[in-house]
C-alpha cells in the first residue's frame, strides 16, 4: 500500500476545501506574493503542515507529472481530537488510558504501536503534527487493520496537550532509562504513558512535565530498546496491571 498523493493545484485545492484528513502539503518555493499565497492561508487556516521544496523533489515524487508546484499527503484515515479520546473511555467506564508519541519517525514502529493499542483496548494514541510520522498508507499497512478502529490524534504541541490531560485527572509515566521499573511501578487508573523517539528519547520539556519516569529492567547488553517494542511492552504491563486490579473489582483512585 503506497502513501496517497494528490498534485496539481486544483485537486489539491478542492481537497482541502473537502475536509479530508491531509498529512501535509509540499509547495515550490516562491517568494512573497508567490501565486500559492492563497493556499498557503487556506493550510495555515487549517492548521496543516506545510514545506517548500525545489522543482525537482516534485517532480520525483510525482515521476514528471505535471504537478503545477504543489502536492499533498492524504491520511489514511481521519484523525481524532483528545475529546473524543476521553469520551470513548468515559463510553466504556474506563479510567482514561492513553499514549503519546514523541516524535517517532519510522512508520513501521507507530503501525506496530497501533495494534498493541488495540490490542491492550487502550483508548487512543497522540502524535505530533511536526517532526512525527502521520497516518500514511504505510502506517495502515503495518498496523494490520488497527488504524481502522484506534483513535489517533494529532496536536500542534504536545506539552500542552500532557497539561491538558493532566488536569483532566490524568497521570504521565514516561518511559526512559534511570526512572523506577516498570513492573514496580503503579501503572493503573487514569494514564498517559509516552514514548520518546526513536534516536533522541523524550524531548526535556516533555520529561520535565511527566509525574514520573518509568523504565523497563535490561539485563543483556544493548542500552535501549527500540520505540515499538518498548511501547509495546509497557503498553501490556498497564494492561496487566489494570486487568488485574479490574479482577480484584478495584479501582485506582
Amino acid at each position: 500500500m503506497n502513501d496517497e498523493i494528490v498534485y496539481g493545484k486544483n485537486p489539491v485545492l478542492e481537497l482541502l476545501k473537502s475536509g479530508k484528513p491531509i498529512n501535509k502539503v509540499l509547495l515550490i518555493t516562491e517568494g512573497p506574493g508567490g501565486r500559492n499565497q492563497g493556499v498557503i492561508s487556506l493550510l495555515r487556516e487549517r492548521n496543516i503542515p506545510y514545506q517548500f521544496v525545489d522543482r525537482q523533489t516534485l517532480d520525483r515524487l510525482t515521476n514528471r507529472e505535471r504537478h503545477q508546484g504543489m502536492l499533498a499527503y492524504v491520511a489514511a484515515r481521519e484523525y481524532a481530537s483528545i475529546e473524543e479520546i476521553l469520551a470513548l473511555a468515559e463510553e466504556r467506564q474506563e479510567d482514561p488510558f492513553i499514549l503519546m508519541l514523541d516524535e517517532i519517525e519510522d512508520p513501521h514502529n507507530l503501525g506496530a504501536l497501533l495494534r498493541t493499542v488495540d490490542a491492550v483496548g487502550a483508548h487512543g494514541v497522540i502524535i505530533p503534527k511536526r517532526r512525527s510520522v502521520s497516518l500514511t498508507g504505510t502506517v495502515a499497512k503495518t498496523s494490520a487493520g488497527a488504524v481502522e478502529h484506534v483513535l489517533v490524534a494529532r496536536v500542534s504541541n504536545l506539552v500542552q496537550t500532557l497539561k491538558e490531560l493532566k488536569s483532566k485527572g490524568c497521570w504521565v509515566s514516561g518511559a526512559e532509562a534511570g526512572g523506577k521499573g516498570a513492573f514496580e511501578a503503579d501503572l493503573t487508573g487514569s494514564r498517559v504513558i509516552v514514548i520518546g523517539s526513536e534516536g533522541r528519547g523524550i524531548s526535556r520539556l516533555l520529561r520535565e512535565n511527566c509525574d514520573e519516569i518509568v523504565s523497563l529492567p535490561m539485563k543483556g547488553k544493548v542500552t535501549s530498546l527500540n520505540a515499538s517494542v518498548a511501547g509495546s511492552v509497557m503498553l501490556y504491563e498497564a494492561f496487566r496491571q489494570r486487568a488485574m486490579c479490574e479482577a480484584r473489582g478495584t479501582k485506582h483512585d
